[in-house]
């Protein structure tokens, strides 16, 4: 494992005896110190990269749950997010995702599985295009598309197209469900649009999300691809937690 010296310094100092981090030695001392400890005790190196990233995840839970708590009713019931299932359902289960990702794609028979098994689960979509510019303009359309009434019909069909989502895939599909194109490239260009794409940049980076799918359930910040039967549980422990 090769660390770089302000990741071993950090946690060597979390390791080192008391008088190692005194102020009264000079760098030269401390760097004798350090490697003396090595040449003791090889495992140190080990110990205290493991307690280096121990307190580094217990830093970014911390993190989570605060944005979580603190953030949650815009994560939850931003009025400039499209909801699926029931509207006034007990559970809200919100995903980041992205046209192109094919995880995503992989994703919608589980959600839709989902909210037609569980008729009390509310599904937030939070339009996240980080897979290029196909999947920016895929956004702006699917988001655009609401001012037509026809973000379902729009969201689940381009979630089945075979290929990239591009431009002309686009439009074909805003075609075929009966969407008005001069009227979807001019919403596409509404404030609302560009600030739903920015909100959901801001959220992911606070929640510590890095890829698409992601998820949030009650308490539960789930990254990746999930099946239906664990969402209904994560469903599930919401609901009773919430109780």
């Amino acid at each position: 494992m090769t660390l770089k010296k302000p990741i071993l310094a950090l946690a060597m100092a979390a390791l080192l005896p008391m008088p190692a981090l005194s102020q009264e030695l000079d760098e030269a001392r401390v760097k004798e110190l350090v490697l003396e400890a090595i040449r003791e005790n090889p495992e140190i190196i080990m110990e205290a990269v493991a307690l280096l990233e121990q307190r580094q995840a217990d830093a970014q839970a911390q993190n989570q749950s605060d944005v979580l708590r603190n953030q949650r009713d815009l994560i939850e019931h931003d009025p400039n997010a499209p909801v699926l299932g029931n509207p006034d359902g007990d559970v809200t289960v919100v995903e980041f995702f992205d046209y192109n990702c094919p995880y995503c794609r992989r994703a919608k028979p589980e959600i839709r599985a989902l909210i037609e098994e569980d008729p009390n689960v509310r599904l937030v979509y939070r339009e996240w295009p980080i897979l290029g510019e196909g999947s920016v303009f895929a956004a702006k359309a699917a988001l655009a598309a609401r001012a037509q009434g026809k973000y379902e019909d729009f969201h689940w069909a381009m979630m089945a197209i075979d290929g990239r989502a591009n431009e002309a895939s686009v439009m074909r599909v805003a075609e075929d469900v009966g969407l008005d194109l001069d009227q979807l490239r001019q919403d596409m260009e509404a404030q609302e649009v560009a600030e739903h794409i920015e909100t959901s940049m801001r959220l992911t980076q606070a929640l510590g999300f890095n890829g698409t799918p992601s998820f949030v359930i009650g308490d539960a910040l789930v990254p990746g691809f999930v099946e239906k039967e664990r969402l209904s549980d994560l469903v599930s422990e919401a609901r009773d937690s919430s109780q």
